[in-house]
């Protein structure tokens, strides 16, 4: 879709500030209608979201628009399992979150896949800047993931309505001051529906994943997004080439191994006092007292403290299982 609205003539760096707009508009209203309370982010993770918002909701989707902008869609959307990539490389190597043979062998397909696009596309040193600019934006979006598990335990819908309304109007602004032209009515209704279904809501459920399955793993699996990318801009006309065949097999190897995963040994949980939305499970069967919330879809957000605890049962480096080994 956002292609279809480069194809009117919006600059792309436009929008990408109205795709966050709508993602933040969107958001903001959903918010006030479900009338849900301001949240509270502690201030030792400020530093953390202001990264977050900068390199994820103004660098990286620039980069994107003007690589999308000069490289057809189905190689953009399958180029973007980079993202998936970059974050683990950067959650393994920087956060130690666990790797295991498996976890890494799928990343290596998904490496392979992204390079068969390239080569496909018979990019030159002279024509490959718009591949270099999505690449760019996924490592973008890397570290904006990694900074953005750091925040996870803040309520998602909140975080990502922040990261619209800063992210949109800097880069309308921005797009505007270098030239870019405002664009037709139904074009910025259309990115601001896109930026609402196709970011803000998107952004959320990526963000209780960060929170439930850690970093690495919730960038590989929503690296299944870029296959339905490159099915429709095919769908819409593009024509089908080996390359693009043979890199979605290989990306799907990637994902299908990470979905296979299973990780289960005995593991100590510290004593450990926080907020967050959760529901009754095995790491949450403390008592209430008469201030808590009442369930809602089986789960509610309180401060509540976890003893110290030593078990054995399969598990993914969620904000519970950070532990080493």
């Amino acid at each position: 879709m956002a292609k279809l609205v480069l194809g009117q003539g919006v600059s792309p760096w436009l929008l990408a500030g109205l795709l966050y707009l709508g993602s933040g508009v969107g958001l903001i209203v959903y918010r006030r209608l479900r009338r849900l309370p301001p949240a509270r982010l502690p201030h030792e993770h400020r530093a953390a979201l202001a990264g977050a918002v900068a390199l994820g909701g103004v660098l990286g989707p620039s980069l994107l628009m003007a690589g999308l902008s000069a490289m057809p869609a189905s190689g953009a959307s399958l180029l973007l399992n980079l993202e998936g990539v970059f974050t683990a490389s950067v959650a393994w190597v920087v956060f130690r979150e666990n790797v295991d043979r498996r976890v890494a062998l799928g990343m290596l397909a998904i490496v392979a896949g992204s390079a068969v696009v390239g080569i496909s596309s018979h990019l030159e040193f002279g024509t490959a800047w718009p591949a270099l600019a999505v690449s760019g934006a996924c490592l973008a979006w890397a570290l904006d993931n990694n900074l953005t598990r750091i925040v996870s335990l803040t309520d998602a819908t909140w975080l990502a309505a922040v990261k619209g309304a800063v992210a949109g109007p800097v880069n309308v602004v921005l797009a505007l001051i270098v030239g870019a032209r405002l664009p037709s009515t139904d074009a910025a209704a259309t990115a601001l529906i896109v930026g609402f279904l196709g970011y803000g809501l998107s952004l959320t459920l990526f963000i209780v994943a960060l929170r439930e399955l850690g970093t690495a793993r919730a960038g590989a699996y929503f690296a299944v997004a870029p296959f339905a990318g490159a099915t429709l801009a095919l769908l819409l006309g593009e024509p089908p080439t080996v390359g693009i065949a043979a890199a979605g097999v290989l990306m799907g190897v990637g994902v299908w191994l990470h979905l296979t995963e299973r990780h289960e040994h005995e593991h100590t949980h510290l004593a450990r006092a926080h907020e967050h939305w959760h529901t009754h499970d095995a790491h949450h069967s403390h008592e209430h007292d008469a201030s808590a919330p009442p369930l809602h879809l089986g789960g509610h957000r309180h401060a509540h403290t976890h003893d110290e605890v030593t078990h054995a049962h399969p598990h993914y480096p969620d904000v519970h299982h950070r532990h080493g080994h």
